[in-house]
């Protein structure tokens, strides 16, 4: 945490409220959120910062990729706030960052979770071309909650990133996440992952939504654990290859070891 504050570095493990930090951390894997602290969006289930953005740290890059030397990471997640203040949605930031941890730790896998960028394929390119381990972009909801939920974004869109960002690299290990307890139906979410499939998905975490104050959305249920095991279940019988599901799951949870399983079965098959 010490060097984090020194090097003016944010993690989503701390701004996110995750629950999730201490055992992340212990086990060599770290959530650095770039761009700042302030996100251009609006979304009512999101613990983050809303509001007018710095400009972007155009030594962030090297900031984190020295973090994650000293810190000696093995694997380590890198997302941001959405910039849709920047003509490039903040995805050469993202390239940069990636480059800049590779070249100073070779043997640390790199995993991105990114914004939509507006629908641009040219700026998702731009990250695509920096070649990540991991591409995650959470669906986060089922398409009729959109409007409640994420007012500011598309389902469809955020769809078609992923089915872009495999076809622009078809090895790539592309995933997604959901969060269950929003009000949505097993009808809506189990349609939800064969999109996700259809669309090249290969990774999934499932999570309960925990509304982080009284002006968010609220949490419609708490889904019990055995309701999450038996999607965890049902989504490998689907074909997923990585699947983390439980109430206290979020998108980087146990991320290093979800690639290690998925990378060592293809070796096998």
């Amino acid at each position: 945490m010490r060097l984090l504050k020194e090097c003016s570095l944010h993690t989503v493990c701390e701004e996110a409220l995750c629950p999730n930090l201490g055992e992340c951390f212990s086990n060599g894997t770290a959530t650095f959120m770039i761009l700042g602290d302030h996100c251009t969006r609006n979304c009512r289930f999101c613990a983050v910062n809303k509001g007018v953005p710095e400009p972007p740290d155009k030594e962030e890059p090297r900031k984190v990729a020295d973090a994650v030397k000293e810190l000696e990471l093995r694997y380590t997640v890198i997302t941001s706030v959405t910039r849709d203040d920047l003509p490039d949605g903040g995805s050469g930031h993202f390239a940069d960052t990636i480059r800049a941890i590779k070249h100073q730790n070779p043997e640390t896998k790199v995993e991105v979770l990114i914004p939509d960028f507006q629908g641009s394929a040219e700026d998702l390119k731009t990250v695509v071309a920096a070649a990540p381990h991991v591409l995650n972009h959470n669906l986060e909801t089922v398409p009729r909650l959109y409007p409640q939920v994420r007012p500011q974004a598309d389902y469809h869109q955020s769809l078609t990133l992923i089915r872009r960002a495999v076809e622009m690299n078809p090895g790539l290990a592309s995933k997604s996440g959901l969060m269950l307890g929003l009000g949505e139906t097993h009808e809506e979410v189990q349609k939800v992952l064969y999109d996700l499939l259809a669309a090249g998905c290969k990774l999934l975490t499932l999570g309960q939504y925990l509304a982080p104050s009284k002006d968010h959305h609220p949490v419609v249920e708490y889904v019990p654990p055995d309701i999450f095991l038996k999607w965890e279940k049902s989504a490998f019988e689907m074909g997923f290859q990585g699947v983390a599901s439980g109430p206290f799951v979020r998108s980087s949870f146990h991320a290093g070891e979800m690639f290690e399983k998925m990378k060592n079965q293809g070796s096998r098959a």
